[in-house]
């Protein structure tokens, strides 16, 4: 009978989305609700234009309830919403790589002086030189064929981790490449096994300093009671594509379809009921060609709903050209990525450290 289109249910907003003042943000509420009636909005009264009604209201800090009530001959309705501003917000840039042990397979193999005489930490290595980038790692137990365990990794190298922790973090991903959607309908004493061994694997390996909760989990799939696992092992953010199928969405936490279309569209939104926020990707490095990558990005940059933070991403399995779908160019589609988004004034952060890398929106209130 009276719906708010928006702001919805968790939706978070900046600075692009509305109208800063002194007093806070205002906000342009719109909704539908039967012809005829009287709308008002936190206690004003809506403009109407057919079933449609709008109404400024100001948001005046982190956490802000918005009220529609309708009143006519249809009787009487309302909806409540609770939103979020991240006064603080900036332009930021995250970069996160999925898939990833056979680099940590190779090195404990190879035992090189160095973590960067490998290859493929060398070129992350290369573009935080170039352009600042932070990189979040996100790490599996085991590789594919089951060959190499990341507990046959050493020891030797935890002074390197924690010296190169300002910009590179290892992160929980999951168990293994395979099964597919390891955890679409996993227990919640499943998803916490995997990931302590994980992280106490981490921790061993290269030390509290090099250590991040994850951000992505295998998939970007699993039930919404298994949250409290992950929240409680500091887990503040999520992304994942929440990729239209249809008349669902795909590879999107199993958030529901009003929820997953808003991410789709506006980036992010935050979870109430388990306190994470769900991101959506803005682009997968290796699935985009060089000469694609700006042309993916640059609308994003522009639109209001998307241009706040840029989240970036790519599987490292890409970089070995022993891998069936190697990709030869893989690391020059990383820099034009990088070096886009760089000229464009966005900062690098990892989205574990602050509000999706900026200033808590709690903060100074």
């Amino acid at each position: 009978m009276l719906t708010i289109d928006f702001p919805i249910h968790g939706a978070i907003l900046n600075h692009r989305l509305g109208r800063v003042t002194a007093a806070g943000l205002a906000v342009e509420v719109r909704g539908a609700a039967p012809l005829g009636g009287r709308v008002t909005v936190n206690g004003a009264v809506a403009r109407r234009a057919g079933t449609q009604f709008r109404a400024e209201v100001l948001v005046p800090g982190a956490e802000t309830e918005i009220r529609a009530e309708y009143q006519g001959s249809e009787g009487q309705a309302s909806q409540t919403v609770r939103v979020l501003w991240d006064r603080y917000s900036e332009k930021r840039y995250r970069f996160s790589i999925d898939d990833n042990s056979f680099f940590l397979r190779q090195i404990a193999h190879e035992r090189p002086k160095s973590l960067f005489d490998c290859f493929y930490l060398g070129i992350l290595r290369d573009l935080h030189r170039k352009y600042g980038v932070k990189f979040t790692v996100n790490v599996f137990f085991a590789t594919p064929g089951n060959d190499f365990t990341m507990a046959e990794f050493p020891t030797d190298y935890r002074g390197e981790w924690a010296d190169n922790a300002d910009w590179l973090r290892l992160a929980f991903h999951a168990y293994a490449e395979f099964p597919d959607r390891p955890y679409q309908y996993a227990s919640a004493e499943k998803l916490a096994a995997d990931f302590d061994l994980v992280a106490s694997e981490i921790l061993r390996i290269a030390g509290e300093e090099a250590y991040a909760p994850p951000t992505v989990i295998h998939w970007a799939m699993c039930q919404g009671g298994v949250l409290p696992v992950l929240k409680a092992r500091g887990v503040k953010v999520l992304s994942g594509f929440f990729s239209p199928r249809g008349d669902e969405f795909d590879i999107n936490y199993h958030l529901d379809r009003r929820r997953s279309e808003h991410v789709f569209r506006h980036d992010a939104i935050m979870d109430w009921d388990s306190g994470i926020v769900f991101s959506k990707v803005d682009i997968v490095c290796n699935g985009t060609p060089v000469a694609q990558t700006i042309p993916k990005l640059a609308p994003l940059t522009q639109q209001p709903e998307t241009a706040e933070i840029m989240d970036l991403f790519t599987h490292e399995q890409y970089f070995f050209p022993f891998y069936r779908n190697h990709v030869p160019d893989h690391a020059e589609r990383l820099d034009t990525a990088i070096r886009y988004v760089t000229e464009q004034g966005y900062r690098p952060v990892f989205f574990h450290e602050g509000f999706m890398g900026g200033k808590e929106p709690w903060q100074g209130e």
